[in-house]
């Protein structure tokens, strides 16, 4: 959304925006009150929607959180919020394209680091799942494509 708004600002420089190029704010303004509440929903399932999560992660592969000895779970647990509330703000505002520049492009470069692309793969996939059975049709259209980028950009080799 707010990509959009400096695309409309540079674009309708010195004249006024016409009624085509303004319809994706009265699309965005027709869809508030659903993103406010269902941002505030995110807000208050996060821990049993990570939690939900970490148990789908952990069926599929037990040592997916493990280095050697080493349980990553607290970490991973961290992260998972941390992502989950960007994503629950990019939803709010409606910009994709600002949570990829703010967050993911920086937590991506960590995780390829940290050789974490599977986990994330997972951790992703899993929350799309979680999604689809705690939120409504219409809340999760809204939020899993925010997840899709997550795990396409955090879970990818490439």
């Amino acid at each position: 959304m707010l990509k959009a708004f400096q695309n409309l600002s540079a674009q309708a420089e010195g004249r006024y925006a016409t009624d085509a190029e303004l319809e994706f704010a009265t699309d965005y303004a027709n869809s508030y009150k659903m993103r406010l509440a269902l941002y505030q929903k995110l807000k208050e399932l996060e821990g049993t929607f990570v939690e939900e999560v970490h148990q789908k992660i952990v069926a599929g592969d037990a040592n997916l959180l493990q280095l050697g000895t080493k349980d990553l779970t607290g970490k991973w647990k961290r992260d998972t919020m941390r992502v989950l509330r960007y994503s629950a703000l990019a939803m709010l505002l409606d910009d994709a394209e600002i949570h990829g520049e703010r967050l993911l492009y920086w937590f991506q470069t960590i995780m390829r680091a940290f050789n974490a692309q599977r986990s994330c793969d997972a951790t992703y996939a899993a929350m799309q799942t979680v999604a689809q059975q705690k939120l409504s049709s219409f809340e999760s259209a809204l939020f899993t494509p925010i997840l899709e980028l997550n795990r396409v950009s955090l879970g990818s080799n490439s």
